[in-house]
């Protein structure tokens, strides 16, 4: 399955007639119908054959590169009945306003159908502030909910039983504090925490490569991760302590290859930190999952999510394996001992980036196909942008809609019923091969330079990145890629859809709350726990979620205990790339 033309490699008989002979002459008649002047490189601007035939399978062995599906190395899907058994989670990323705000569009959509939520912050919350911090103003409930303490997560989940659902919280560098307050919320309900299921984004790398929103440097970052994942492995057994993100890395620019590369190598570096921290790589790996980003690029994309599966499912036997010391065959037997370590489960959400500001019920369209490749990649949950997001956050209308479309795909449509179909395409298996090639040479190249930290310090990633946001947007404006509505198809027509509005009476709101909440605490207490979180920062025994958790419950504030932490670790300010 060599991308390249296939001309010089082995001829195949297809029983009439020499394949390679007819391939050479098909290529003849094709030279006398020229090719219209665009690009039919993928997106990501790698190059595409006008046809694949089985003279691209050189090499392929179905065992070792496809299997079954929920057989390694689980190209197929992770699953052995995938979507015959279970739908994906239908999770739309929502929040805006305050907690009570949030509360009221989580329970719309649970009412239409939505079976999973994923929780929306505002910047001042991601980025470890309160609400009445200065930096914060002009902020707070724009883009997100603002939460900035147990009492908001209390308003947030109210008459939601957080035993039933699943939930997904949008959060990085504040991680450990926005999962305490909702650990606290459920032990003030009575909801025992191993009951808890959802998962985390706590994917601090990604912060430092693509979004750029962290509380303190990488090393103590990761050390934070480090005590998450073991205090959640023992107590919060069923939530995902990471969803390690390639969604970032895409919006910020990446080709696909760089968006799988980047975040499986990320990926890699949390495993390599949990076992240097002591933890058995069964521990906690089960409990990794992904998070990919469905772009317009439809077979780039479906390829992209199959190569990653194979990819980390032959690391995390062969490299990171806990036998490593014993002989191939003992190892293949016993291999990391628990199965669910070599799977990779992964959200999927279409492309942001892909949505325009021009006639925005086109993005219904391009929302719909992106969703499709994250289903036909074998996704596990799936959220579709809404038509207006590049405009605002959803109104009611188009966040509904955008459900519907997960409803249709999964109800109307019968690409569930057949698990993996495109599986033996000569396309797509070229694909899922290259993206792989691709990322191998990706991690080399991250190892000779020193790891992960030491590319994010040096600015490696920033720079790919960076280069092939300008690539692409150099082929939009020489019209080479034709983006419908933008350098083409272009119309006046007004814009007709509604536009959610957030009212800046929501800082005054959310502000006021914040200070009665801080007049009405036990100050003694919230100091002391406070300053034994210091502490222990300091002297970098304690697990710092269990002291976070402490704060929490006596409702410290976010800012109150990111600063505590802050004492110790200091900031991170990013070298300038050029």
């Amino acid at each position: 399955m060599d991308p390249a033309t296939p001309a010089g490699t082995a001829a195949r008989g297809t029983g009439r007639r020499d394949l390679a002979e007819a391939y050479r002459e098909w290529q003849e008649q094709l030279q006398k119908s020229p090719a219209r002047e665009i690009s039919f490189d993928t997106i990501s601007g790698a190059p595409n054959q006008p046809l694949y035939t089985p003279l691209d399978a050189d090499g392929f062995d179905y065992d070792r590169d496809l299997g079954l599906p929920g057989e390694y190395p689980f190209t197929r899907g992770i699953h052995a009945s995938m979507y015959r058994t279970r739908l994906w989670t239908m999770r739309q990323f929502s929040g805006f306003g305050t907690a009570r705000d949030t509360n009221a569009r989580y329970k719309f959509l649970l009412g239409r159908g939505q079976t999973g939520l994923s929780v929306a912050f505002d910047n001042p919350t991601i980025m470890g502030y309160d609400s009445d911090a200065p930096i914060a103003a002009g902020e707070v409930g724009v883009t997100g909910v603002a939460i900035d303490s147990l009492a908001d997560m209390e308003v947030l989940f109210g008459g939601i039983d957080q035993g039933q659902v699943s939930t997904s919280m949008t959060i990085n560098g504040p991680a450990a504090i926005l999962f305490a307050f909702y650990l606290a919320c459920a032990e003030k309900r009575g909801v025992p925490l191993a009951k808890l299921r959802g998962t985390l984004q706590n994917d601090i790398l990604k912060e430092y490569i693509a979004q750029k929103t962290w509380c303190f440097p990488p090393h103590p970052s990761m050390r934070i991760i480090t005590d998450l994942m073991a205090f959640a492995s023992k107590n919060v057994p069923q939530w995902n302590t990471i969803s390690i993100s390639g969604y970032h890395i895409r919006e910020a620019g990446a080709t696909a290859a760089q968006e799988l590369a980047f975040t499986l190598a990320d990926g890699f570096a949390y495993v390599e930190a949990g076992i240097a921290a002591g933890m058995d790589v069964d521990e906690f790996a089960p409990r990794l999952s992904f998070f990919w980003n469905s772009h317009l690029d439809f077979f780039e994309e479906i390829g992209k999510y199959r190569a990653a599966r194979r990819i980390w499912a032959r690391a995390m036997r062969d490299k990171y394996g806990a036998k490593k010391r014993e002989s191939r065959a003992m190892r293949d037997k016993y291999g990391a001992k628990k199965r669910e370590s070599w799977l990779l489960r992964f959200h999927t959400q279409t492309a942001g980036v892909s949505l325009v500001a021009q006639q925005p019920e086109n993005n219904i369209v391009r929302t719909a196909y992106e969703a499709l490749a994250g289903v036909l990649g074998g996704t596990q949950s799936l959220h579709t942008n809404s038509m207006d997001e590049t405009l605002a956050l959803p109104s009611e209308k188009a966040v509904q809609i955008a459900l519907r479309t997960q409803q249709v795909l999964a109800y109307e449509t019968g690409v569930v019923n057949t698990i993996d179909p495109l599986a033996g395409s000569y396309y797509v298996e070229s694909v899922t091969r290259r993206l792989e090639q691709e990322a191998q040479a990706y991690f080399d190249e991250i190892a000779r330079r020193g790891g992960v930290i030491r590319c994010i310090e040096e600015g490696f990633f920033q720079r790919e990145i960076a280069r092939s946001a300008y690539r692409y947007q150099q082929e939009i404006e020489r019209r080479e890629r034709i983006i419908v509505g933008v350098n083409e198809f272009v119309t006046d027509e007004p814009l007709t859809i509604p536009i959610l509005r957030i009212d800046e009476d929501v800082e005054k709101e959310q502000v006021a709350s914040l200070k009665k909440l801080k007049a009405g605490r036990d100050h003694g207490a919230v100091k002391d726990r406070l300053a034994a979180l210091t502490t222990a920062a300091r002297d970098g025994k304690a697990n710092l979620v269990e002291r976070i958790l402490d704060c929490a419950r006596l409702y410290a504030t976010e800012g109150e205990i990111r600063d505590a932490l802050r004492q110790v670790f200091g900031d991170y300010r990013e070298p300038a790339e050029f």
